[in-house]
C-alpha cells in the first residue's frame, strides 16, 4: 500500500486541484497496489474538511498549528495502515500524473524532487525579476540538493529507522532528510517526480519556501523598478539625441 500525507492550514481554495492531482498519479501506476491519502487539518477554520470530504480523502485533524506536526501525524496515520512507502506534498502544489510512479521506479530509500512555479503574477512588479532569479538559481535537474516537503517519498522503514518527522513549525523536511543521511538510507535526489507549487505571498510556514520567495521579491522588484527607469531615460536619451542630430543634418 501507498500513503500520500497533505498537511494543509486552510486550505480550501486550493486543495481540490491539488487532491485532483494526487488521485491522478494513484490511478496511473502501474499496479493494482491501493493508494491510502490523507490530509491532515491543522487548526483549520475554513472549509478544508469538505473538499476533503468530497473526493472521498481520509481526514486527520491536530489542532498543533504545526507542520512538523502535521506531517507527522499524517505519516503515522498512513504507517497504521500498513503502506510501505510514504508520499508528501502540501496543499497549495499539483503533483505530475507520473509522480508516484518516478518516486518508486527510483528504488530509493527516499526520493527528494524539485518544485517548479507556474505562476509568479501575484508578485506583481516583482514577478518578471523573480521567476528569472529563480530559474537562474535553482537546480531543476537530477543530482540537485534541495529538499521539499512539497515533493519528498520515503520508505516506510527508513522513516521509521530516521524517527520520523520532528514537531518543527519549519525546515522539518530538512531535518528528517538529515536524518535519513545519518541512519545510511539511500536518498534519490531527482527531478524525475514532478510537482508544481504556489508563489503565494501568504506563506503557511514562517521561513519556508513562501517566505525564501518573499524575501528574494522586495529587492529584486527595487532593482528591477530601477533598471526600467534606467533604460527609459538611456531610451529617451537616444531618442531625443538622434532626432536631434537628423534636425542638425538636415539644416541647411
Amino acid at each position: 500500500m501507498i500513503g500520500v500525507a497533505i498537511p494543509a492550514h486552510n486550505e480550501a481554495q486550493v486543495l481540490a486541484l491539488c487532491l485532483q492531482s494526487v488521485l491522478c498519479a494513484a490511478r496511473a501506476l502501474d499496479s493494482a497496489e491501493e493508494v491510502r491519502v490523507v490530509v491532515i487539518l491543522d487548526s483549520c477554520t475554513d472549509g478544508t474538511r469538505e473538499v476533503a470530504e468530497v473526493f472521498g480523502v481520509d481526514v486527520v485533524a491536530t489542532g498543533a498549528r504545526n507542520v512538523g506536526h502535521a506531517r507527522a501525524a499524517g505519516a503515522d496515520y498512513l504507517l497504521s495502515l500498513g503502506v510501505r512507502w510514504l508520499a508528501f506534498t502540501d496543499a497549495d502544489t499539483e503533483v505530475g500524473p507520473d509522480w508516484l510512479k518516478h518516486q518508486l521506479a527510483l528504488g530509493s530509500d527516499a526520493v527528494c524532487g524539485t518544485v517548479a512555479v507556474r505562476d509568479w503574477s501575484c508578485h506583481g512588479s516583482a514577478a518578471v525579476a523573480l521567476a528569472a532569479h529563480f530559474a537562474a538559481s535553482y537546480t531543476d535537474a537530477d543530482g540537485h540538493r534541495h529538499i521539499h516537503g512539497a515533493n519528498l517519498g520515503v520508505c516506510a522503514q527508513a522513516y521509521r529507522r530516521a524517527g520520523g518527522f520532528a514537531p518543527l513549525a519549519c525546515h522539518e523536511d530538512v531535518a528528517l532528510v538529515r536524518a535519513l543521511e545519518q541512519s545510511g538510507a539511500r536518498i534519490a535526489w531527482s527531478a524525475r517526480p514532478r510537482v508544481f507549487t504556489s508563489a503565494r505571498r501568504q506563506a503557511r510556514a514562517r521561513g519556508g519556501f513562501g517566505d525564501a520567495l518573499l524575501a528574494a521579491a522586495t529587492p529584486l522588484a527595487l532593482a528591477w523598478s530601477g533598471a526600467c527607469v534606467q533604460l527609459a531615460g538611456e531610451l529617451a536619451g537616444e531618442f531625443t539625441g538622434g532626432a536631434g542630430a537628423g534636425a542638425a543634418g538636415a539644416a541647411p
